[in-house]
């Protein structure tokens, strides 16, 4: 089997400067993302693998560079592909063209994981990997238990007021559908579909869940200083995530 791992980062940030740059507990945030794909590298021995990272920031592409020991392509960012806009599967499928041409390889499995979401663990990557290799869904996605239901206790301005976001008499969350949140961690998409170049919902869908880890969106200094709490925590409890924390050490020149 061969998995292209993608790694997708934009210069700059319009919440938190320097996202994708910024040290998270000593490290540079990206980091945990090459070491949980590193670690899973390590458990599959026969799996063939390739790493891109694709940025159109230069300073990302100098700490790849420059600190890391072990191989990963670098496609430089072309302008249309970095705008406010751009959908990322638009990104990944430029990913997929670019190594399909330079490594001559027809691969099997793309596996994006998102910069900003370090809390992780290879046995999430691992679950993503074997969920898509036994579905037949074109995508498999992440997500955690939801902690709002838009059936019972959100709500939406309307002309008259406010309303549930979707309307609905239930008087208790326990009555309401079952919904999830995309924690926006880790993605697997069969090579074909994001050739089709259609949008994620477009195909067949299916999930892995993952330890709710109180995942906060990085849009705001305080969002980043709260997620290094939580990691520390989780760190200090849980092996799991602590391994790829601590197997950081092993992919960097120090």
């Amino acid at each position: 089997m061969n998995i292209l791992f993608t790694i997708c980062g934009r210069a700059g940030s319009k919440g938190i400067k320097n996202k994708n740059l910024k040290d998270f507990l000593g490290y540079p945030l990206p980091f945990y993302t090459v070491s949980a794909i590193d670690l899973y590298m390590k458990q599959n021995p026969g799996v063939q693998t390739d790493i891109v990272l694709n940025t159109d920031s230069k300073d990302l592409i100098k700490l790849f560079k420059e600190h890391l020991k072990m191989k990963v392509n670098v496609i430089e960012r072309e302008p249309s592909l970095g705008l406010d806009y751009t959908p990322k599967l638009a990104v990944i499928l430029n990913s997929l063209k670019i190594m399909k041409e330079r490594k001559e390889i027809n691969y099997d499995m793309v596996v994006d994981l998102d910069i900003t979401s370090p809390l992780r663990t290879v046995n999430d990557v691992q679950n993503l990997i074997n969920k898509k290799m036994c579905s037949d869904a074109d995508s498999i996605f992440s997500i955690t238990d939801s902690r709002r239901n838009p059936y019972f206790n959100m709500v939406k301005k309307t002309d008259n007021g406010y309303a549930r976001v979707i309307e609905s008499t239930f008087n208790a969350r326990q009555e309401a559908p079952e919904v999830y949140d995309m924690n926006a961690s880790l993605y697997a998409f069969s090579p074909e579909f994001l050739e089709s170049e259609r949008g994620l919902f477009e195909g067949k869908c299916d999930v892995i869940k993952m330890m709710d880890t109180a995942i906060l969106d990085l849009d705001h200094e305080n969002d980043f200083e709260l997620m290094q709490i939580i990691a520390e925590y989780l760190y200090k409890l849980n092996h799991k995530f602590r391994e790829v924390l601590e197997n950081i050490k092993t992919i960097i020149e120090l």
